[in-house]
């Protein structure tokens, strides 16, 4: 694998994300630590927040949720009229985001159902500001092609984890963690900046956060 941020780098940025402590957000992340649960974390997590607020975003669709911890920010983004929809497939999961987000007075702004998250979108009605995409990475080209019509012009598409750890950039992967995963994410943000109704960038930031804004 590649290191995609120095951790001296990584420790300064952490340093100053503290201005975000908060008790649920804090929990939230020991969890993840203590559970190995793959989560945004802060640095990405006060970015999407910053995106969110940036466009006005009201209307959020996550496709991959897991406990609530990137839906934490968005519904912070948000406000009180905002709509977080939630996907997971475990419904251990939903009940500790209504734990948590409860606790952080941020539920009542979350639709959070447990099935597929591409399913559940396209079941879904209406256009949204934002579609955040963090399922397992072998699906992640069918994500896109599902999210793309589902966004709002000017609207955003922000995808975690599309360096994959450095992998994406490397001839020959022997570690991949699942086969297939790495060209799957390669396929997905190759099909992203060939595509002329969006605007695009990707940023190594942690594992890669790929935004795409829709003309």
């Amino acid at each position: 694998m590649i290191p995609i941020t120095n951790p001296a780098i990584e420790e300064y940025l952490f340093a100053l994300a503290s201005r975000y402590d908060e008790p649920v957000l804090k929990a939230m992340e020991v969890y993840g630590r203590k559970n190995k649960f793959p989560i945004i974390d802060r640095l990405v997590g006060s970015f999407v927040h910053l995106l969110a607020l940036s466009i006005g975003a009201k209307r959020i669709f996550e496709l991959g949720s897991g406990f609530g911890y990137s839906a934490y920010w968005f519904a912070k983004a948000t406000g009180p009229k905002g709509e977080i929809h939630c996907t997971d497939g475990d419904e251990k999961n939903k009940k500790l985001a209504k734990d948590f987000l409860t606790k952080a007075g941020l539920w009542n702004r979350v639709n959070f159902r447990v099935g597929e998250a591409i399913r559940t979108l396209k079941k879904s009605e209406g256009l949204f500001d934002i579609v955040y995409n963090d399922i397992d990475k072998g699906a992640y080209p069918e994500a896109w092609e599902a999210a793309k019509e589902r966004i709002r012009p000017g609207g955003l598409y922000i995808a975690d984890n599309t360096l994959w750890f450095g992998r994406v950039a490397e001839k020959k992967v022997t570690d991949d963690i699942a086969p297939g995963w790495t060209e799957a994410i390669r396929e997905h943000n190759e099909a992203i900046y060939q595509d002329k109704d969006f605007d695009v960038t990707l940023l190594p930031l942690r594992d890669g956060v790929i935004v795409a804004r829709r003309k």
